[in-house]
């Protein structure tokens, strides 16, 4: 198969399932991971997809510029900041996003038996990276504006540990921040969450 014709074929599989994993098209295609890498380079360019941790995506599927309710987020209904967004990706093929890590980890939770994968955003790079294994910063000195106690996601501990040095906070794993956030949120909801959320 030419590389045109893999592209092709690579754009139909991801318009019919929505969002796919890159070793799933590499089987299913029975070229490398690396070849695929390559064949999705122009499709991310035009912004037809989008890379998540280990797939891709439609990119209106997780941002439709049509659809002005996905432009709030989906716990506390604030507007979504791209640079500070938690996606979770559902069973279903749904995807929920969340206007930062705060909200994200409460609905994570909420939700978990229906995630099957959560991506965020790097505080400091800017690149995505997966909700599990990121690292989360809380109660550090920089004010982001968002919700409250407001969380930071960094993939490297290393970047993370450095951040609190400079600026305070405390680190958490991903199941220590979710918790974490839970029991701050408990009994004490934050002004900007609607009612119905715990």
């Amino acid at each position: 198969m030419l590389p045109l014709e893999r592209q092709k074929r690579i754009k139909e599989l991801i318009y019919q399932k929505k969002s796919i994993k890159i070793s799933a098209l590499s089987e299913l295609l029975n070229v490398s991971e690396m070849t695929i890498h390559r064949d999705l380079k122009p499709l991310i360019e035009t912004g037809e997809i989008m890379k998540t941790f280990g797939g891709v995506t439609l990119a209106n599927e997780l941002d439709p510029p049509t659809a002005p309710a996905n432009h709030e987020c989906v716990f506390c209904r604030k507007s979504i900041n791209e640079r500070l967004t938690y996606r979770l990706i559902l069973q279903n093929n749904e995807i929920e996003t969340a206007c930062c890590a705060h909200c994200g980890l409460l609905r994570h939770r909420q939700i978990k038996e229906k995630v099957i994968q959560a991506i965020c955003t790097d505080f400091l790079t800017q690149t995505t990276i997966s909700s599990v294994a990121a690292w989360y910063v809380m109660d550090t000195s920089v004010h982001i504006g968002c919700c409250k106690p407001q969380v930071l996601t960094f993939e490297s501990k290393n970047h993370a540990e450095r951040f609190v040095k400079g600026f305070g906070g405390e680190l958490h794993s991903f199941q220590e921040a979710m918790e974490n956030v839970f029991l701050q949120m408990h009994g004490d909801p934050c002004s900007c969450h609607q009612k119905g959320h715990p």
